[in-house]
């Protein structure tokens, strides 16, 4: 008697929408906790380094005083970041750099896996980087901190890949809301960047998740946006002035220009240090960050503030409130905020790119703003709000997340003046350096290492089409015992299957197209038995097609079986068959319809 070797799926089971809601719930606890904590680590590491006292009380948009160090500060951030090399070289490579394209990777290429030390090494790491004055954000390490969180959660308890995502998502999104008290903006972070799709089951527990880390975050921060614009509190664009969204495209050209020279100065700096230094990272940390330190030794004597360490609020702060109205001094210090964050990410410090993309666009948007009144004077064109547009600009250029930069950046302000400019900004922006740099700042570092990531969020094809949309419904069902018709059906031209059964229970197929003509001629000296196929699965014919994709991998299987009722597989509720070359022809539509 011939057997069929079913076998069900192996895929891991969903855990239950209460456990993993309390799951969703510790998240977002943990990610505003670890917000507060990694601050609080790096105003511990500022104070400690820059002026030799124990606080934790730091107020990033407040310029730091005057160092007691004098001439030794300018190696100050080489000892802040040889302990983070010492530290990443020891436990944790993967805390090396900015961290959101590592919680990419472990999203498209780990199944959401991501080691629980990397949140406690990449918060020490990032902190003495930050806190020694490295030109880096906070953003990417607070990411990668939650989300290795979440990973940690998902690999506690037993659950699918895709809840495990979930939580690495849920875990980046509240790090990202909490710190920067933008809750909108962090689920859209999360779900632009992060999020290998979006949907109700991905959505809800990501937007539980912020909400949670933002209210502790409130609790420790305070309500406030993050930076306050006087010269904005009344509105100051109207519809009957529409040109002056010309004027916000340019800056968009700009932005553009300024996000595609960020991504090649910082990986171009990258391959010079590790072409030219050695492999060793002490020696490429020694080298860079004595440079780093010499400049912002240098930029203290000559202007009076350090400007462009660590995370560079109180320079955002002073262009929004008018502070520096220099063009030639604003021109300058993007380019050297350019260049300080690209040589101190490239020397091997720990940081993110999204609080420097903030400083550049602010500057060279503020400039901007000047330079436009300067030459069409008595128009009442404000810089504060060419230098909010610039902000989001450049963000969106640089990550690739323009919906996130729009939104985050009025969160931060509270300004709803310039949500239309700043829309034509950004867009122009994204598109400008999309075409110069196919990759973003993130995705370029996972490509350079072989590994390609997604760029857009498409609708879900596989999980749009179900089985009845692309099974093969010309078959015909046959007794085992009556070998003598078979011969004969499959002569039937409109037939491609024939379903075999056996006490009404189907034990194989056999295609048409693995029988010959001259076999079928022969029907008495050939064997039709040994010419089914046993190896299959079954499938309702409401299933995804994802699904089928799935079990036919899992169970190893080169046919599915369509029946109207899976917990029934008697014989006559066969309604068709799925080969493997539906599935391709489904899969060349997808590509037909998301390509070029």
């Amino acid at each position: 008697m011939v057997r069929a070797e079913f076998r069900e799926t192996r895929t891991q089971r969903s855990l239950g929408l209460f456990k993993f809601s309390l799951l969703t719930v510790a998240v977002g606890v943990v990610s505003g906790l670890g917000a507060v904590i990694f601050r609080a680590l790096i105003a511990f590491f500022h104070n400690l380094f820059f002026l030799g006292t124990i606080s934790t009380v730091y107020d990033a948009n407040v310029h730091t005083p005057d160092s007691p160090w004098g001439t030794f500060l300018i190696v100050i951030p080489v000892m802040g970041t040889l302990i983070v090399t010492a530290l990443i070289e020891a436990f944790a490579p993967e805390a090396r750099g900015h961290g959101v394209p590592e919680v990419m990777y472990a999203v498209y290429y780990s199944k959401g896996v991501i080691r629980p030390v990397v949140a406690v090494i990449k918060s020490l790491a990032s902190a003495l980087c930050i806190g020694s004055g490295g030109s880096v954000g906070r953003e990417g390490p607070i990411v990668q901190i939650g989300s290795s969180f979440g990973s940690t959660m998902g690999q506690l308890f037993a659950m699918s890949p895709r809840q495990r995502i979930v939580l690495v998502a849920a875990g980046a999104g509240g790090g990202i809301a909490a710190t920067f008290n933008t809750p909108i903006g962090g689920v859209l972070f999360a779900a632009e960047l992060i999020l290998h799709e979006v949907s109700v089951k991905t959505l809800v527990p990501l937007i539980i998740a912020t909400a949670i880390a933002t209210y502790i975050g409130r609790l420790f921060f305070g309500v406030h946006p993050s930076f306050v614009i006087p010269s904005l509190e009344k509105p100051y664009f109207h519809l009957a002035s529409p040109w002056l969204l010309a004027l916000y495209a340019g800056l968009g050209v700009l932005m553009g220009l300024a996000s595609t020279a960020f991504i090649r100065v910082l990986y171009g700096l990258e391959d010079f240090f590790t072409g030219r230094l050695g492999k060793n990272p002490y020696v490429r940390n020694l080298g860079g960050m004595l440079i780093f330190g010499i400049a912002i030794y240098l930029l203290k004597l000559a202007s009076g503030h350090y400007y462009i360490e660590g995370v560079g609020y109180a320079v955002i702060q002073d262009v929004l409130t008018g502070k520096i109205p220099a063009i030639s001094f604003l021109i300058a210090l993007c380019l050297l905020k350019l260049f300080a964050t690209s040589l101190t990410l490239a020397a091997g410090g720990s940081g993110g790119i999204f609080s420097p993309s903030l400083f550049m666009g602010a500057t060279a948007g503020g400039a901007y703003g000047f330079l436009l009144d300067f030459l069409i004077p008595g128009l009442g064109i404000d810089p504060a709000a060419f230098a909010v547009a610039g902000m989001a600009g450049m963000v969106a250029g640089t990550t690739g997340a323009a919906i996130t930069a729009i939104v985050m950046i009025f969160e931060m302000t509270l300004d709803q003046n310039v949500i239309l400019p700043m829309t034509i900004t950004v867009a122009l922006s994204y598109g400008m350096r999309k075409l110069l740099s196919r990759e973003s700042i993130y995705t370029l570092k996972l490509v350079r290492r072989g590994y390609a990531v997604p760029d857009t969020l498409q609708a879900d094809l596989l999980h749009a089409k179900r089985t009845r949309d692309l099974m093969d419904t010309n078959i015909e069902t046959i007794e085992l015992s009556e070998t003598g018709l078979i011969a004969r059906k499959l002569a039937n031209p409109e037939i491609s299957h024939l379903i075999f059964y056996e006490d009404d229970k189907i034990i194989g197929a056999l295609s048409k197209e693995s029988i010959t003509k001259k076999q079928v001629e022969a029907e008495a000296k050939f064997d039709f038995k040994e010419k089914i196929l046993k190896n299959f699965i079954l499938v309702k014919d409401t299933d995804t097609v994802l699904r089928i994709i799935e079990k036919l991998q899992n169970c190893e299987a080169s046919l599915a079986i369509v029946v109207s009722d899976k917990k029934n597989t008697d014989s006559h509720r066969v309604v068709g068959v799925i080969t493997r070359d539906h599935i391709t022809k489904v899969l060349e539509e997808y590509e037909e319809l998301f390509s070029g």
